[in-house]
């Protein structure tokens, strides 16, 4: 997506907001994304796809949602915010030449789906299942296409997003949700039929 390459300022260094956000225990909320019937696959995830086949193949048959305890949630916000840290952003057209171009950063730069895989690939290899870590397309407030990485919780779904150093609940946000990769098959999209519902903070 054509956006994506700068961040969105802030007064405090990561550390500080790391400090404040490892303090923090989500609060159980009925906050969960309703998903609906498979939808069309984003071109560049299929491109990706062609060239990951593994990454695209994976079945979970009865996913279940991550159990939030406080290690992983410390885990989930040290990869958000190093991942953003790491990764310089830098357009496809500017890295590749083309508009939609989907993969892992390469020399330490990427747009936002190179986060978001990143982030992706990280929690999973610190074994969140990949069920529970979902590639998920919005529209920005402007118009703009964006993508991030959400985390099903027991405690609700949570964003992973290079624009913002706090993983807050997908609710939380102004975005316009479009559709997310599917939980039971990393290959596939489901449409989102609750990405309406009203904007309430419940992270604290």
């Amino acid at each position: 997506m054509r956006t994506n390459v700068g961040r969105r300022s802030g007064s405090f260094a990561v550390g500080a907001i790391l400090s404040v956000l490892f303090s923090i225990a989500p609060a159980l909320a009925d906050s969960a994304m309703e998903v609906g019937r498979l939808t069309s696959q984003p071109i560049g995830h299929y491109e990706f796809c062609q060239s990951n086949p593994d990454e695209c193949s994976i079945t979970t048959i009865a996913p279940k949602r991550e159990k939030l305890t406080d290690s992983m949630w410390r885990k989930i916000v040290s990869v958000n915010a190093a991942i953003n840290r790491q990764v310089r952003p830098v357009s496809d057209m500017e890295l590749y030449g083309v508009e939609e171009f989907w993969t892992y950063p390469v020399n330490g730069a990427g747009d936002c789906e190179e986060y978001v895989l990143a982030k992706q690939l990280e929690l999973r290899n610190a074994g969140l299942s990949m069920s529970n870590l979902l590639i998920t397309v919005l529209r920005q407030r402007n118009g703009e296409g964006h993508a991030v990485l959400t985390v099903r919780t027991d405690k609700g779904d949570f964003v992973l997003d290079n624009l913002n150093e706090k993983v807050v609940e997908w609710h939380n946000t102004d975005y316009t949700y479009l559709k997310i990769q599917s939980s039971r098959h990393s290959g596939k999209w489901v449409s989102i039929t609750n990405a309406d519902v009203p904007m309430t903070a419940t992270v604290r």
